[in-house]
């Protein structure tokens, strides 16, 4: 272990021996010993340092995996995981100025982060929304939603999914309803309709991620998502899009600039 000093273990301790291994790798992680993309120590290397069992140092690298710290790659390794994360600047994300440049908000957030931004998984679908969409649209029994679903990739990475809900009386027959909506993304588009945005309402919490969101993100054991629902607000007051994302939780920072009047 020429490359890394790590401490040895604390006999006096009443915490367990392969949490205290783990709390030794942890803070050299947060201490930039072990940087993003670096390899942590073997097994053997480990054993040797801390002269324990196989079977505790496996526990202690189990432990990190589960905290999303790490990543382990058959035949190579365990490594701390790399991906950066994506700045979302709140304040800035829906600016008009983006649509008008032929951009959309994942797009400007992916490329300032120097991150390759792509979409896939585009599935289009005409249908009753679920009930909290409905209620937040303000549309009434029966009428339906155009859906868009998605899922955004960086690098090949995919890092979030969404499910946009725009009323049919709206979107029906438009790009909207096109796997490709064009320059700016469904925002410009609803513009173009003459719904020119006003404000947009998001709500946001944390939580694990379901089976099929884990498969779809691709998540490492104990990474959690974020769970944002937005609703877009035409200048009339008129509520003309619900979006429901999840987005993986390491692959992100949240940013905002709140007044302080």
């Amino acid at each position: 272990m020429a490359d890394i000093a790590l401490p040895g273990l604390d006999p006096t301790s009443d915490r367990p021996v392969f949490k205290q291994i783990a709390d030794h790798l942890r803070e050299a992680m947060n201490h930039g010993t072990l940087p993003p993309g670096s390899k942590v120590p073997s097994e053997s290397q480990l054993i040797a340092h801390y002269g324990v069992a196989r079977m505790t140092i496996r526990n202690a690298l189990q432990l990190l995996q589960s905290e999303g710290l790490t990543v382990a790659e058959h035949g190579r390794g365990v490594f701390v995981r790399s991906r950066p994360p994506v700045r979302r600047l709140a304040s800035d994300r829906f600016a008009r100025r983006h649509r008008e440049q032929g951009k959309a908000a994942f797009i400007v957030e992916t490329e300032g982060a120097g991150g390759k931004p792509a979409v896939d998984s585009i599935q289009i679908s005409e249908a009753q929304p679920p009930d909290d969409v409905g209620n937040r649209l303000g549309l009434h029994q029966g009428e339906t939603v155009i859906t868009r679903s998605r899922r955004y990739l960086i690098d090949g990475h995919p890092v979030e999914t969404a499910v946009s809900y725009i009323p049919s009386s709206i979107a029906r027959g438009t790009r909207i309803a096109e796997p490709d909506s064009g320059p700016g993304g469904i925002y410009a588009r609803l513009e173009e309709l003459g719904h020119r945005l006003d404000h947009f309402d998001e709500e946001i919490r944390s939580r694990m991620p379901l089976r099929d969101e884990i498969r779809a993100l691709k998540l490492a054991p104990g990474v959690p998502v974020f769970h944002l629902i937005r609703t877009a607000y035409a200048e009339s007051g008129k509520p003309v899009e619900v979006c429901d994302t999840v987005m993986s939780s390491d692959a992100y920072v949240l940013s905002y600039q709140l007044p302080a009047r």
